[in-house]
């Protein structure tokens, strides 16, 4: 054991999160624990106000100290124009494109008769009232490009296609088996820009 029971515990929490394995986790609580007061305490402080702030959009599904998120709150925004992302980290990316001048809509996963996710798990309520209201002129397909993701594009396009809306799915610059929060800005970009009526 190094450090003691406090720091094999802040060790093992770090190694739980996603591309923080032990060696990693020992080098960033190493780092934290080197600086206290610039750098552990400020972010347990920052961690603490999240756990206690962030919530879930009632409008989206994302993640957001205020609900509605600053993105569905935004009178900027196109309102008539929503992608359809599967996870927040999706949505994410694609804010960091700067290139969507609309709002969102998260799944929250994607149909897999594997893992047990039906319709009924997916956040999908609200984009239908949404678009059932009237003013949605555009949903966006935006899923991943794997057996999951089409299956789950082509079940929304059913649902979908009972309004007058259209429905476009992103296009060129999404690799098969790729996933959107690990794509480059530019290759977002193209995806954005080449999207197509869905079939």
């Amino acid at each position: 054991m190094m450090g003691g029971g406090d720091v094999e515990r802040l060790i093992q929490l770090l190694s739980r999160l996603p591309g923080l394995g032990p060696r990693s986790a020992r080098r960033a609580a190493l780092t934290l624990l080197r600086a206290p007061q610039t750098r552990l305490i400020p972010l347990a402080q920052a961690m603490e106000q999240a756990a206690h702030s962030v919530r879930t959009c009632s409008v989206c599904g994302t993640l957001d100290s205020s609900d509605p998120c600053s993105i569905c709150a935004d009178p900027s925004r196109d309102h008539s124009l929503i992608c359809v992302v599967e996870t927040v980290g999706d949505l994410w990316a694609l804010e960091r494109s700067r290139l969507h001048p609309g709002t969102y809509q998260v799944l929250g996963g994607v149909l897999s008769a594997l893992s047990g996710i039906g319709p009924e798990d997916l956040n999908t309520a609200s984009l239908l009232a949404r678009v059932s209201s009237g003013e949605v002129r555009e949903v966006i397909l935006a899923l991943g490009a794997t057996v999951e993701g089409a299956s789950t594009a082509h079940w929304l396009q059913e649902k979908l296609a009972a309004h007058d809306v259209a429905i476009t799915r992103v296009g060129h610059g999404v690799p098969i088996g790729g996933a959107l929060d690990v794509l480059d800005d530019g290759t977002l970009a193209a995806a954005l820009s080449a999207r197509r009526p869905a079939q």
